[in-house]
């Protein structure tokens, strides 16, 4: 898998942190026990938190190198690299803003968003502000995204040469030799040895505890008593940390697409269900592929579409496209549909094509991409260090096999490119922490919302079930049949309006509510983009 992608949304533009004067946490469900890391490092919380509450954020034009316009501005807020030990290191986050459109009246403070990953990063937030969908939330709040810890230019991480990791074709078998196993284990443990190398004894730092860490401080900088904040994808889980261990600081919290909390989960029985359920997705959509065999005569079931599909990957195998793009570029671009429907008919249209002998939506769609090749390295480091760090691994490359092979048999289209991409954790050389038992008793924690769509892949429904099980208080809307991720300010007005009734004037349902699914994307074709009709962007 991509690691941007992975657990990460495009919720905001797709189809789319102690008190003014940081007082140490008011009761004792914010500090010691199993709900903080530990005492050192809950004080330097603490002491970071007032430093940046003093100092601020200096935001003024975005550097060049964010490629953000006005009027977004950029800035700087600073946070230990080891929140146990303050003193060995700072490290440097950039943040993004656009201020509240409405009067001063109708502002309501900050508006923080996160997008997951891990390894996204949300400076292009702000920008949601000029969407219809987000006119009144960019109305009462400031708009501030930021690059996490390792992102972009937020101390970046890396851990190998970007053009190896662009690499292209490359193969991507379901039933994977031994000989090609063998070789993707090398490859992990050259990966595992280059994060060591790259980040040095930082590596161990980049973890999903101090993201909710950085968090608070960010909050206090924005000069914020409580976070008003929302994750998608893995934003949920730190999201989730960050309500754990800092109730009294939050204001409103929202999780779209959740990531399943439960420490037995993290991260490793994570990614088998997650191959599993993009099985499923992957068949909505050769379904409705197959609904639309008028359109795109790659087979009236659901079965036919998946031979035409595998007859490209033959072809893509034997002759790459374009000289780029084979069976693992092939496979990378069609997980894109197991995200977003928006993708169906772009998807759809270059496998029609391709086989009527014209190549090229394919290859615009699935080439690799050189001007981004530095950012997806970036991106896949962080992703793996996080997932690394934050949780145990088999080190038995006989437990992965076994499990992998196993649920291939049930679902062949992603298991493997996802076992590959996350096998560094098995060769991790940096200590691997016990998960935190994210949960919050009654009382502690304002009423959060939980966005999800019934057949979203990426995070499966069911972890939207067991936070809410977790929080307190938490209230769940279902997008019910439907199963794209990352469902707020995207094409469900029903969501949208449970949304914005939740950050503008703090109401949610008595526990759970339901929205009809949003529209199915319309069926497009190359014929119908040359009669002008107006069709999504290539992605």
């Amino acid at each position: 898998m991509r690691a941007v992608a992975k657990y990460g949304a495009l919720a905001s533009l797709g189809s789319l942190v102690l008190t003014g004067l940081v007082a140490a946490p008011a009761d004792g469900a914010d500090t010691g026990g199993p709900r903080a890391a530990d005492d050192a490092a809950t004080r330097g919380v603490i002491r970071a938190a007032a430093r940046a509450a003093t100092a601020g954020i200096a935001f003024g034009r975005c550097p060049e190198a964010e490629r953000l316009p006005a009027p977004l501005t950029c800035g700087t807020v600073e946070v230990p690299l080891d929140y146990a030990d303050p003193g060995s290191g700072k490290i440097r986050l950039t943040v993004s803003r656009v201020r509240a459109s409405g009067k001063p009246a109708q502002r309501q403070g900050a508006f923080v968003f996160n997008p997951g990953g891990p390894g996204a990063s949300s400076m292009y937030f702000p920008m949601a502000a000029r969407l219809s969908a987000w006119k009144r939330i960019a109305e009462a709040y400031d708009i501030v995204g930021y690059a996490p810890r390792g992102v972009g230019r937020s101390a970046p991480l890396s851990c190998g040469d970007p053009a190896d990791f662009a690499k292209a074709p490359t193969q991507s078998p379901v039933r994977p030799s031994e000989s090609y196993k063998r070789e993707r284990i090398a490859e992990a443990k050259a990966y595992a040895r280059g994060c060591a190398r790259g980040a040095g004894a930082a590596l161990p730092h980049y973890n999903s505890l101090n993201n909710a860490r950085d968090l608070d401080v960010l909050r206090a900088a924005l000069g914020e008593r409580k976070l008003t904040f929302m994750g998608a994808s893995y934003g949920t889980y730190f999201g989730a940390l960050y309500a754990t261990l800092f109730p009294s600081h939050v204001r409103r919290m929202v999780f779209d697409s959740v990531v399943d909390p439960n420490p037995r989960q993290i991260w490793y029985r994570n990614n088998l269900d997650q191959s599993l359920a993009f099985e499923r997705r992957w068949e909505d959509f050769r379904d409705w592929v197959a609904r639309h065999d008028t359109t795109y005569h790659l087979g009236s079931t659901a079965e036919e579409v998946r031979g035409s599909y595998e007859k490209v990957r033959a072809k893509v195998a034997h002759q790459p496209a374009g000289g780029k793009v084979g069976p693992g570029q092939l496979q990378a671009a069609m997980l894109g549909a197991g995200y977003y429907d928006d993708y169906w008919p772009m998807r759809a249209t270059a496998l029609a094509e391709y086989l009527k002998g014209n190549p090229k939506p394919l290859i615009a769609q699935a080439a690799p991409r050189p001007e981004t090749a530095a950012r997806g390295e970036n991106g896949n480091a962080v992703y793996t260090a996080v997932e690394c760090n934050d949780a145990p691994w088999p080190t038995d490359w006989k437990v992965w096999d076994r499990d992998n092979t196993g649920v291939a048999r049930l679902a062949p289209f992603e298991t493997w490119d996802n076992a590959w991409m996350n096998l560094p954790c098995a060769y991790w050389p940096a200590h691997q922490r016990e998960p935190v038992d994210v949960r919050t008793e009654p009382g502690l924690l304002p009423p959060t919302l939980i966005l999800a769509a019934e057949r979203d892949a990426a995070t499966p429904y069911t972890g939207a079930l067991e936070l809410q099980r977790r929080l307190a208080g938490s209230v769940l809307v279902t997008e019910r049949n439907a199963g794209t991720h990352g469902i707020a300010g995207g094409g469900n007005a029903c969501v949208n309006a449970y949304l914005e009734d939740y950050l503008l004037r703090g109401r949610t349902p008595v526990r759970r509510a339901e929205c009809a699914p949003h529209a199915e994307p319309n069926p497009v074709s190359l014929d119908e983009r040359s009669s002008g009709r107006k069709l999504p962007p290539i992605v």
